[in-house]
């Protein structure tokens, strides 16, 4: 069952659990906010899992080229920081 189908944000947002079950059984769900396409449910073996494992990839390598030394700073000292 491949169907797709509209719904508004305020119908998607109180109809959400039937939602997915719909999109659970193969269909795709585009939500509109006042007439807009804004997202799109569609089931998971639908997203290409290379890409996904692409993006994942590409950022663990960011990660791991980012680096937090403020001065010496630990995460912890950073967090105390920031609540004064």
């Amino acid at each position: 069952m491949k169907t797709e189908r509209t719904v508004g944000a305020y119908e998607a947002k109180t109809r959400l659990p039937q939602l997915l079950e719909d999109v659970s059984k193969g269909e795709s769900i585009t939500i509109t906010k006042h007439g807009v396409p804004v997202a799109k449910l569609v089931p998971i073996e639908a997203i290409d899992r290379k890409k996904v494992a692409e993006a994942i990839d590409a950022l663990r390598k960011w990660r791991k080229e980012q680096n937090l030394s403020l001065g010496g700073l630990t995460i912890r000292e950073l967090i105390e920081e920031g609540r004064r």
